[in-house]
């Protein structure tokens, strides 16, 4: 029988896993027929396991992200101009995050882009990286509150440090100058260090007069667009589809 004391110092410990892990052991007939080393492995893997998908949760939860998406959940079948070969491409190891490089998801309303810029800020958070989802709007109203109330450089800090931040319904309107200003300061701190993912009814060939002052917008695009991929969907919104009555 397992004794009590060494469960209660594995969990002082913050060894939960491998608490859990003795548990099972203790109840399964199977696991005495295994070595020392052979159930040390077990419970070693077990307790990895368990830290793995403890700062999973973590990171999922600090993304905010607005949908419920992961890219084994994405629907092909409906014809947005997705491409499978480029998403697995995107998808497999996260490797655009690792090379810092920007994603650009564009199309008209309701196809779906918010959910695409989700499933892949979600599979980085799968593969070990940091995300965070805020819509355009709210991003420059809480820069703008940030810039009142003193608190803007520690904003711009935290905003710096997540490896992918996704700016949805990113040009909806032109850019007021504090607004061109403090997007000019993000992408700078991101460039070539960390990766945007931008969602917009627009193409990226109307984002220069959205975002206004030639100079500024020059330097914003030069900083976005040459290492960004882009998702170009097409269609007409899902969830008018949704809301059509069976035939």
């Amino acid at each position: 029988m397992l004794e009590q004391p060494m469960i209660e110092k594995l969990l002082s410990m913050r060894l939960q896993g491998m608490a859990d892990g003795l548990k099972a052991q203790e109840q399964d007939p199977g696991a005495r027929e295994l070595s020392f080393v052979e159930r040390l492995s077990l419970l070693v893997d077990q307790q990895w396991n368990w830290r793995e998908n403890q700062a999973l949760t973590r990171r999922l939860k600090s993304a905010k992200l607005r949908h419920n998406a992961c890219v084994e959940d994405i629907d092909y079948r409906a014809a947005r101009g997705l491409e499978k070969s480029v998403i697995r491409g995107l998808a497999k190891d996260s490797q655009w995050v690792q090379n810092h490089e920007n994603l650009f998801v564009l199309g008209p309303t309701g196809v779906g882009k918010s959910f695409i810029a989700c499933a892949l800020a979600q599979k980085a958070c799968r593969d070990g990286y940091s995300a965070f989802y805020t819509r355009a709007a709210a991003l420059f109203r809480d820069l703008a509150l940030a810039r009142a109330d003193g608190s803007f450089r520690s904003l711009l800090g935290r905003l710096s440090r997540i490896d992918v931040l996704v700016i949805d319904d990113w040009a909806m309107a032109p850019l007021s100058e504090p607004e061109r200003r403090d997007f000019w300061e993000i992408c700078e701190d991101r460039y070539q260090v960390r990766s945007l993912i931008l969602t917009s009814q627009l193409p990226v060939t109307r984002w220069h007069e959205q975002i206004g002052d030639p100079t500024v917008a020059d330097g914003i695009l030069d900083r976005l667009v040459h290492n960004a991929h882009r998702i170009e969907m097409r269609g007409d919104s899902m969830r008018k589809n949704r809301g059509k009555p069976n035939t």
